[in-house]
């Protein structure tokens, strides 16, 4: 998979991509993740990206000319699945959204700042918006990290279990249920003696039913009927 992402602030996208998960699909070979400061498609000595909206009020606007440029520089080497705009009124990004993108060859996700972008960019070259939650980041930096983190996660051989992410929460609209390790017993905290008694069923029964009456508590949002 190829990410390539477009920002004003590269720099707040340098280290969570050197660490963990990450960094080693990137050592892999399993992504190939590029950072693209837009302030070098600009045409003025200034580096100008932004300007005053035509509707008047307060904040910028992200100029239609670098991004423009920036994306058609992209498409000129190689075609893109999905062009994405980092948005609060984009489509929710969930855990189906995430394994659907896994599967995605090449993706350039474009980091939102100000008051947004000219809507011409959104109308004629952004294919897919996606939020990340109903409140309001400072630009689309973070959320342009969450998801690069979530489908890294998911591409073959990332993992050193492949089993694991298939058990993580959300994956089948339930939370995960609870885990426990070494020692068994911590002041008199004990590991529930189900998990122990080596019952590869009964376990799974006990997760599963874990499953659910978390997801009942916590989250009956996901849960479908």
């Amino acid at each position: 998979m190829r990410i390539d992402i477009i920002t004003i602030f590269p720099e707040m996208l340098t280290e969570p991509f050197n660490h963990s998960i990450v960094k080693r699909a990137q050592e892999k070979k399993l992504v190939n993740i590029y950072l693209h400061q837009l302030r070098d498609f600009t045409t003025d000595k200034h580096k100008k990206v932004d300007d005053y909206a035509f509707s008047g009020g307060a904040g910028m606007v992200m100029m239609i000319e670098p991004i423009a440029a920036c994306i058609e520089s992209l498409k000129k080497e190689r075609d893109y699945d999905e062009i994405i705009y980092t948005s609060p009124d984009g489509e929710m990004f969930d855990q189906p959204m995430a394994n659907s993108m896994s599967l995605l060859k090449n993706i350039i996700i474009l980091c939102g700042h100000y008051k947004g972008i000219d809507e011409r960019i959104r109308e004629h070259f952004i294919t897919k918006e996606i939020s990340i939650g109903n409140y309001v980041l400072s630009g689309g930096e973070l959320a342009a990290a969450v998801i690069t983190d979530a489908l890294v996660r998911l591409l073959p051989g990332v993992l050193g279990n492949e089993v694991s992410a298939l058990s993580d929460s959300f994956q089948n609209n339930l939370v995960a249920p609870p885990v426990y390790t070494r020692p068994r017993n911590f002041k008199g905290m004990e590991v529930p003696k189900i998990l122990l008694s080596g019952n590869e069923q009964l376990i799974e029964e006990w997760k599963h039913d874990q499953s659910l009456e978390r997801t009942k508590a916590r989250r009956p949002d996901i849960i479908k009927e």
